[in-house]
């Protein structure tokens, strides 16, 4: 019998979100690219060699149809400003003729229940400024705009070198 096509909004009814495994490492380094960060199989499985051992780090999968189709990665950590722990999301991303399905809701849905069963009251974020419909989309989540970063990279500074 031949499956009807998904249309853009329509909602996965088949997901399943587990921990992700060193095993993903292919299916994470695709969707690290889609965020702009080019990643081997290889970096990817170093990477999450170091990752599923840090007790701060959770990172979960969306699979559908047998395949990794999201990602999303946390931490938690101490910080000046707070008496208790902190979480942070690291990256969110679903493959791009996957979203707007309803995965990346399901994705922060566990990541939130996983902080808020670890105690962690506060989550933070960073997103490009250029991606405003990532904006608008955390903002649905209930999310605030609260600041900016700034980022500089030492490899480029002469006297680290």
């Amino acid at each position: 019998m031949e499956r009807a096509a998904i249309l853009p909004n329509e909602r996965l009814f088949n997901l399943t979100i587990r921990a992700a495994e060193v095993n993903d490492a292919a299916a994470l380094a695709q969707l690290m690219g889609e965020l702009g960060y080019e990643t081997t199989k290889s970096e990817m499985q170093m990477r999450m060699e170091r990752i599923v051992t840090d007790e701060r780090c959770r990172t979960f999968v969306a699979v559908c149809d047998g395949k990794v189709c999201g990602m999303i990665s946390t931490v938690t950590y101490p910080s000046y400003e707070h008496n208790d722990l902190s979480g942070r999301i690291l990256a969110l991303v679903i493959l791009r003729p996957m979203r707007r399905r309803g995965i990346g809701r399901a994705l922060i849905a566990t990541a939130e229940k996983d902080f808020a069963q670890r105690g962690i009251r506060r989550i933070a974020l960073n997103t490009r400024l250029a991606r405003e419909d990532t904006h608008k989309f955390y903002e649905s989540l209930g999310y605030e705009p609260n600041g900016f970063r700034f980022t500089k990279d030492l490899s480029t500074v002469a006297a680290w070198k």
